[in-house]
């Protein structure tokens, strides 16, 4: 009839089959939640186990401390306060060691090597002119060393000593620390000095170095600097040319033959020590004029010098193969950038030559010879006053899918594997290979 509808009910087969679909999307999601639910809970408990432990072992000339956070893994020691080692992910999660150095602590300390690998230096870091400076109306003499002049502390300097050490408590965060009590005339310097230096691995892939000193009833001249080797390709795989590195550093310090700074601050721009923008170590360095060996050893004058204490951005560096990323705050003035000009065959981790442009140091402290230059800052601490310098290193990776570029610290990388092992197999493969296991983990390391 006109006007008449009618309804074709469904085959009581098709409803059967709805309601069974309807019950399995049910369960696969409660299953989901609940994997989900565990799946966290697992990632706690993985990043709670991994963040933290600190293990000292007695080599009876000295100990060297293991601090552990993640795939984060520093050794150092109490012979100069020393790194030892620092191994960090790259950006598909191979550990591998980035600064140069030796496998013995024995070598440290019976090697005689003028290298300052990972050491702590001091009294003064960097070159005093003539070995001498007059302070309060009288004159210091100090130990030659560099030519006529005195590098580093002198020919015993913080590097070349045993400090006092023990582990410190900070929660979550591996920390050791050392302290070593400077004798007034140490190596010429006038005044007792206590001097401590704290590491500590923080989260988000941190890197921490604390260094105070407080002299005792004499004013004297401080300043320390962390000496550090980097690579982060890896220690002992050749030179760091190809590394791409940006200086937060507007302006610089020239130096004569002899390394000792001519008391001008100069800008960077329209010169081969401009790195205001990132570009590879070595694009500019034959343009470099001295005597040899040609590279950089040359203080930077830091954005933001005379913010006091303030955390300010000192460096940025990616090694491009690795997609290792390091980025450096402090709190001093300057940085010295050095890289590795001097380095003329020493034999270091296993068996490994190092030689000229193998690595590169990033030294924040005071400006070279200040003692002796009144334009620049100040190093001379008084009685009363402390001295206090903090570096933080920061590590992270990049990776680039397509055009654009990915940075991820760590921890992000530990954690998103972590997560997707805990997913069981049958339920990745339930999705047809959309987002199983393989797949998601090539994009998380790569």
């Amino acid at each position: 009839m006109e006007g008449t509808k009618y309804l074709i009910e469904p085959k009581e087969p098709d409803l059967a089959k709805r309601r069974e679909a309807r019950v399995k999307l049910s369960i696969l999601g409660f299953l989901c939640l609940i994997a989900a639910v565990f799946i966290v809970l697992r990632c706690i408990e993985v990043v709670r186990m991994e963040e933290n432990s600190v293990d000292v072992e007695d080599f009876g000339v000295a100990q060297v401390y293991t601090l552990k956070r993640g795939q984060i893994e520093v050794k150092v020691t109490n012979w100069g306060a020393t790194v030892m080692s620092l191994k960090v992910p790259d950006s598909k999660g191979q550990v591998e060691d980035i600064v140069l150095g030796f496998d013995s602590v024995k070598t440290y300390v019976e090697g005689h090597y003028d290298t300052y690998f990972g050491a702590i230096v001091g009294r003064v870091a960097n070159r005093i002119a003539n070995s001498s400076f007059e302070l309060d109306g009288k004159v210091y003499h100090l130990p030659a060393n560099n030519g006529p002049n005195c590098l580093h502390g002198g020919l015993k300097g913080f590097d070349k000593v045993l400090w006092q050490s023990q582990i410190v408590d900070h929660g979550k965060e591996p920390s050791v620390q050392f302290t070593y009590d400077s004798p007034d005339g140490d190596q010429g310097f006038p005044g007792e000095l206590q001097v401590t230096v704290t590491y500590t691995l923080g989260e988000n892939s941190v890197f921490r170095i604390d260094m105070a000193a407080t002299p005792g009833k004499k004013a004297t001249p401080v300043n320390l600097a962390s000496h550090s080797y980097f690579n982060l390709q890896g220690q002992g795989s050749g030179d760091v040319l190809g590394h791409e590195i940006q200086i937060y550093g507007a302006s610089y310090t020239p130096v004569d033959d002899g390394l000792i700074p001519t008391g001008e601050t100069v800008s960077v721009k329209g010169t081969p020590f401009d790195f205001l923008e990132e570009h590879p170590i070595g694009s500019s360095i034959s343009e470099l004029s001295g005597p040899p060996p040609v590279g950089y050893d040359n203080n930077y004058v830091l954005n933001g010098e005379g913010e006091g204490d303030a955390l300010k951005k000192a460096a940025r560096v990616v090694e491009p193969v690795s997609g290792r990323v390091l980025e450096l705050w402090t709190t001093a003035p300057g940085m010295q950038f050095y890289t590795g000009n001097f380095l003329n065959g020493v034999v270091g981790k296993g068996g490994v030559a190092y030689h000229i442009h193998d690595a590169f140091c990033l030294e924040t402290q005071g400006y070279p010879n200040a003692i002796n230059e009144p334009k620049f800052p100040s190093v001379v601490v008084h009685p009363g006053q402390t001295y206090k310098h903090v570096m933080v290193y920061r590590f992270s990776t990049r990776s680039k899918l397509g055009g654009l570029y990915f940075v991820r610290s760590s921890e992000v990388v530990n954690v998103s594997i972590a997560m997707i092992h805990m997913i069981p197999e049958k339920l990745s493969t339930s999705l047809n290979g959309l987002a199983s296991r393989d797949t998601m983990l090539k994009r998380v390391l790569h």
